[in-house]
C-alpha cells in the first residue's frame, strides 16, 4: 500500500496504520470522501498488521460505542495494540480494556475515589498552575506554548490526582509522550515498548509505597479498595495508573495546543470569546470537537453484525474514527468551520457509552482554566513559526507551537505608527 501523501481516486491507497499518513495526506478531504463514498470499509492488511474495519460516520460510530456486548473493548482500544499478536497485554485489567460486569464494578470504585472534594483540591492547583505558566509567557515575545504551557498543565494535574511527587512530573511527561507518539519520524516499536515499561515500573514503586502508607490520592484509593470483595491486584493498579497518565495527558494537552493554533488563524473567533459573544463552556466543546486529539477508538466484534449494509464478522477489528465523525455533515452544521458558539455540540472526543472518558471532567477543567487566563490577560494570539506535528496513528496535534501573546491593552509597533 503506497503512502506518498496522495491517493488520486483510490481511497484504499491511504494506509491508516502508518503514522506518516496523518502528516503527509490531506486527511480532511480524505475523510469527507470516505463518509460520502464508503463510510464503512475493510482496510487491507499492511506491514503493520492485519485488516480492520474503518467506520467514519457519526451514527455508525455511536452504534458501535453503544453496543458493548457485540463490540468488546477487552482485546484493545487502539489500532496499534489490536495489531499485536494476542491483542493488548492490559486486556481485562485496565479500566478501558474491560467489559461488563468487571468494568462496571471498577468504574464505580474509581468514581467514588474521584470525589468532589478531591477534584476541588486538584482544580484549585490547576488554575494556579495555568496562571503562573501563562503569565510568564504573555508579552514576552516568542515562546513555545506547546512545550512551556500545554505540556505541563495536564501532566501536573493528573500527577496531583494520582499523588506523584512534583519533581517527577517532567520525567513522566517524557515517558508518556514516547509511549504513544513521537515528535520525530523513525521512532521504533522497541522505543515505545521501553518507554511503556519504564512508566509501568515507576508506577509499581509508587503503589508499593502507598500500600504501606496510604495518602489522599487516587493511587492509594486503588491500592486499598476492594472489588466484589477482592482487592485490586498489583497488575490492575499499575496498569490503571499507567492508563490514567496517558489518558490524562494527551487529550487536553493536544486540545490546548490546537486551540491556540486555530485562534491565531481565526481572530474573529478569539474576539467572540474574549468579548463574551460566546461562552467559555461552548468554546471548550468546540475546541474538543475541532482538534479531536484521539483520532480513533478500537473495538473487536464478538458476533456477526451488519452495520451500514456491511457485515462485520466475529473476531474482526473495528476502528471508529472520531476525527471523521466529529466532522460529519449529517450531524454538525458547517462542520469544517470553527465556531466557538456552536450548539448543540455532541462531539465524540471523549467517546460515548459505558467507556465514556473517565477523566473528561479534568480535561474540560484544564482547557477552561487556560481559556480563562487567556481571556483575562491576552488581547491577540499570533503564530510566529511553523507548528511541529506529532507522528502517531492514534493521536493528532502538535508538539511545538511558537506564538506571541499580546497583552490586553497593548498595541504593537505597527499600530502605534498608525
Amino acid at each position: 500500500m503506497p503512502n506518498n501523501g496522495t491517493y488520486a481516486d483510490d481511497l484504499n491507497s491511504v494506509n491508516l496504520a502508518d503514522p506518516n499518513t496523518f502528516v503527509q495526506t490531506d486527511m480532511e478531504d480524505f475523510w469527507r470522501r470516505v463518509r460520502a463514498e464508503q463510510p464503512i470499509y475493510l482496510h487491507p492488511a499492511t506491514e503493520q498488521g492485519p485488516p480492520f474495519w474503518v467506520v467514519s460516520r457519526y451514527t455508525d460510530v455511536m452504534t458501535v460505542l453503544q453496543d458493548p456486548e457485540r463490540f468488546s473493548s477487552r482485546p484493545g482500544n487502539m489500532l496499534s495494540s489490536l495489531h499485536k499478536p494476542g491483542g493488548d497485554p492490559a486486556a481485562g485489567i485496565n479500566l478501558a480494556l474491560t467489559d461488563a460486569p468487571r468494568h462496571n464494578a471498577m468504574r464505580t470504585i474509581l468514581l467514588k475515589a474521584f470525589s468532589p472534594r478531591t477534584r476541588k483540591v486538584v482544580t484549585d492547583k490547576l488554575q494556579q498552575r495555568v496562571d503562573q505558566l501563562l503569565g510568564s509567557g504573555v508579552g514576552t515575545g516568542t515562546f513555545d506554548f506547546a512545550k512551556e504551557v500545554a505540556e505541563l498543565v495536564p501532566m501536573g494535574t493528573i500527577c496531583d490526582l494520582l499523588g506523584f511527587p512534583a519533581k517527577d512530573h517532567k520525567y513522566l511527561l517524557d515517558l508518556s509522550r514516547e509511549a504513544l507518539s513521537t515528535d520525530d519520524e523513525g521512532q521504533t516499536e522497541e522505543d515505545r515498548w521501553l518507554s511503556r515499561n519504564e512508566l509501568l515500573s515507576y508506577c509499581q514503586e509508587i503503589i508499593e509505597a502507598r500500600r504501606e502508607n496510604p495518602q489522599d490520592d487516587l493511587i492509594s484509593a486503588m491500592a486499598t479498595c476492594q472489588i466484589n470483595g477482592e482487592p485490586m491486584t498489583d497488575d490492575e493498579v499499575v496498569v490503571n495508573c499507567y492508563g490514567f497518565i496517558l489518558a490524562g495527558d494527551h487529550t487536553s494537552r493536544l486540545a490546548m495546543v490546537g486551540a491556540l493554533l486555530v485562534f491565531s488563524q481565526h481572530p474573529d473567533q478569539w474576539l467572540a470569546l474574549k468579548e463574551g459573544r460566546a461562552t467559555i463552556p461552548s468554546a471548550v466543546e468546540e475546541i474538543l470537537r475541532w482538534t479531536t486529539p484521539s483520532m480513533h477508538i478500537g473495538r473487536t466484534a464478538t458476533a456477526d453484525v451488519t452495520i451500514g449494509g456491511r457485515t462485520i464478522r466475529a473476531g474482526d477489528h473495528v476502528i471508529l474514527w472520531n476525527t471523521s465523525a466529529n466532522r460529519d455533515e449529517g450531524i454538525f452544521r458547517n462542520p469544517q468551520s470553527f465556531d466557538v458558539a456552536r450548539t448543540p455540540n455532541k462531539h465524540l472526543s471523549f467517546g460515548s457509552g459505558p467507556h465514556f472518558c473517565f477523566g473528561s471532567y479534568l480535561g474540560r477543567a484544564e482547557i477552561t482554566a487556560v481559556l480563562k487566563t487567556l481571556c483575562d490577560k491576552v488581547e491577540r494570539i499570533e503564530l510566529v513559526g511553523d507548528p511541529k506535528p506529532i507522528y502517531s496513528t492514534f493521536l493528532r496535534g502538535y508538539s511545538s507551537l511558537p506564538v506571541s501573546l499580546i497583552p490586553s491593552g497593548q498595541f504593537n509597533s505597527k499600530e502605534s505608527v498608525k
